[in-house]
């Protein structure tokens, strides 16, 4: 890859994206007061910290809300923002403007012109930046004399890159896949005519305008990353989201544009998360950083980072009044070349070598300080590692220089020593025990044996699972099920199930944040009965839908294959069947995976392969792969994925990108959201 993508230079293609676009943000802010909303900050996050800022020369770095504003003698301000200019985004630039004493405003936008002019219903040929500079000259005109600057640029500063292989689009991490049940309420609205048979049917233009305007935007940014990388690709899709989103991009007019001077070429496949959800809320026994962001808390205002409690390497007493004084830590370490090769080890390696790989650095660490380590061979603990750290807490130089490395050791110890780490183990073997159950029996049985685990709040102990965990593992059954022969039985089984659920929702003295989300309601006393009962019948609609997910496919319909004289039952994760059949030595067609065409040459091209000797493009054709996971990836899975590719085609590279990172309890949400097709972009 060229222009700082290239293997020379170690530097993957999301990192290369968001190097360029932030350099070009810290050109900007000498001697500003920075404003910037969450979905910005977590790219910058993983692109190189709030530092990079202050070293440009920012005064400051502030929340973009409209409870913020400048300070008294600060003249100039600049806003990055993820969304539209218009709506709360515009108010609350407005408000903070307003209440401060600036003379020069600049605002930076992830959203491109074009998709300002689609959401704005103009055309989106038009060349002159015109919804741009309108918004240039409202800055003036809230700074209060139209003489003082107000500048507007789009940069695609959305790409949050986790890793050299790994980047998750940041602004995106709510867009998730169709769930079948969302056929029926994108056809609520349609005459009977006109209504869609399955999801497979559907088009962008029928989408909820928010929804297009998302998958438009985020089209905007995968196009500004493949201009950086110079690339010309082939765009796939396995499932009806992908389908659309690939559709776009194969469509998009600044990416035919791009392609007829790229230089390199690439393979791009969109892949729905909903046809394999199994993958998603299982809860794998040997990825250390998936236990990592399944057991610690998240990061505040960030959807893939968690928050280290840093409070052991200090003198402060932890309690509730101290809790809030020490800052957190994080995984993110994108500044510290040892520390992010140890992160880089930990996303690649099994749980038993990542955590010998992190003791490692450490002993290495405390090594060149000159600190007192006592080497010790065999299994590592987490008393053994916090040992090691709290030498490094009686030398502040030590502690300073290797700041960034304690961070992920202190994320590993709070980890392994987690109070529900064993439960995690407990996941797992029940996990197990259901793929062999569900072939031993139905559904209807599963459930049934399923059904003495849902226990009310004032009956369950830590080792029992609660209504959340409960919500995770019906949707392990469900996905991994398949589709379902529905019967009184089955009907039988499920209305006892729902009925113990809606006891236990209604006697939940306190609502989690999923449950809150779920429910729509702030606190338990909000809850009324029929309120319960609605969201109970409306999450077992969603689980029965997710049995039809992979109906309309005819390679890749089945992730579960049930146990025979041989061999015990076992899951088939989508994504290696997807890699394997990509890779396979014979290049067959892979029915499931469609290819979109980029135009009239494409459609020629692949209509008349019927019947003249025409090749069809095919995902393998090149040596770059990147796999986009509509609606998030776990650890897990990016590990598989690299393992698979190297097993198969060693010399072709490839690149995950994600919605997001998940863990179970992130699934959940998404899959039961109510505003799932109606994302809240800011207007």
């Amino acid at each position: 890859m060229s222009d700082g993508a290239n293997a020379d230079t170690g530097m993957g293609p999301g990192l290369a994206l968001a190097d360029r676009s932030w350099g070009k943000v810290c050109t900007k802010v000498k001697k500003a007061v920075v404003f910037m909303d969450a979905a910005c900050a977590e790219s910058l996050h993983w692109a190189g910290g709030m530092d990079r800022l202050l070293q440009a020369g920012a005064l400051n770095v502030k929340e973009f809300s409209s409870f913020e504003a400048g300070a008294s003698g600060q003249l100039k301000a600049v806003f990055v923002v993820s969304t539209l200019l218009r709506g709360r985004t515009a108010d609350v630039i407005r408000d903070i403007v307003t209440l401060s004493s600036f003379q020069y405003c600049v605002v930076i936008t992830a959203v491109s012109h074009s998709v300002h002019l689609f959401a704005n219903n103009m055309m989106v040929d038009m060349e002159q930046e015109l919804v741009f500079e309108e918004f240039g000259d409202l800055l003036s005109q809230w700074m209060g004399n139209m003489n003082y600057t107000g500048e507007v640029m789009h940069l695609p500063i959305l790409i949050a890159p986790i890793a050299p292989h790994l980047c998750i689009t940041a602004a995106y991490s709510s867009l998730f896949s169709f769930v079948p049940q969302d056929l029926k309420l994108i056809n609520k609205n349609r005459p009977d005519k006109k209504k869609f048979g399955s999801l497979n049917d559907i088009d962008f233009q029928s989408l909820p305008f928010e929804l297009q305007i998302q998958i438009r935007s985020l089209v905007s940014t995968l196009n500004s990353m493949l201009e950086l990388l110079q690339l010309k690709e082939d765009c796939f899709a396995v499932g009806p989201t992908s389908r659309i989103i690939a559709g776009e991009l194969a469509n998009c007019p600044q990416a035919k544009h791009r392609r007829k001077t790229a230089q390199h070429k690439a393979s791009i496949v969109f892949l729905d998360r909903t046809l394999d959800l199994s993958g998603s809320v299982a809860h794998h026994g040997d990825c250390l950083v998936e236990k990592i962001l399944g057991l610690l808390p998240k990061f505040p205002g960030l959807t893939s980072d968690v928050k280290v409690n840093m409070m052991d390497l200090t003198s402060v007493q932890s309690n509730e009044d101290t809790q809030n004084m020490i800052a957190p830590g994080c995984l993110a370490q994108p500044n510290d070349p040892s520390a992010k090769a140890l992160w880089e080890s930990m996303l690649n390696m099994k749980q038993k070598e990542a955590v010998m790989e992190v003791r490692r650095h450490l002993v290495e660490a405390a090594s060149k300080e000159n600190l007192p380590i006592k080497m010790s061979l065999g299994r590592v603990t987490p008393e053994q590692l916090n040992s090691y750290v709290q030498l490094f807490k009686i030398n502040l130089k030590a502690l300073e220089n290797h700041c960034e490395l304690l961070q992920l050791t202190m994320a590993t110890v709070q980890t392994l020593g987690h109070p529900s780490y064993s439960k995690w183990d407990n996941f797992l073997a029940f996990e197990r025990l259901l793929l062999q159950a569900l072939g031993d029996c139905d559904l209807s049985r599963v459930l049934t044996q399923f059904l003495p685990m849902i226990k009310s709040y004032e009956e369950r102990d830590n080792s029992d699972y609660n209504l959340e965990e409960i919500l995770v593992l019906l949707v392990y059954i469900y996905s991994v099920v398949g589709e379902l022969k529905v019967d009184n039985v089955v009907d039988k089984a499920e209305c006892d199930v729902k009925k113990a659920l809606l006891q236990t929702l209604c006697d939940e003295p306190n609502l989690s944040d999923l449950l809150q989300e779920i429910t729509g309601c702030s606190s338990a006393s909000a809850l009324t009965f029929d309120k319960a009962a609605s969201v109970v019948d409306q999450a077992f609609e969603t689980l029965r839908s997710l049995t039809r997910a992979r109906a309309h496919m005819k390679q890749f319909k089945a992730v579960y294959s049930p146990s025979d004289d041989i061999h015990q039952a076992t899951y088939k994760p989508l994504v290696k069947q997807v890699i394997e059949g990509i890779f396979h030595p014979d290049r067959s067609d892979i029915v499931d995976i469609e290819y979109m065409s980029g135009g009239l040459t494409e459609l020629l091209k692949t209509g008349f392969s019927m019947f003249m000797k025409v090749s069809r493009p095919h995902p393998s054709d090149h040596p770059l792969l990147i796999l986009f996971l509509v609606g998030g990836v776990t650890a897990s899975e990016v590990r598989m994925i690299k393992e698979s590719v190297s097993m198969h085609k060693p010399s072709c590279q490839v690149i995950v990108l994600a919605t997001r990172l998940l863990n179970p309890l992130d699934v959940t949400r998404l899959i039961f959201a109510t505003d799932r097709l109606h994302p809240d972009i800011g207007i």
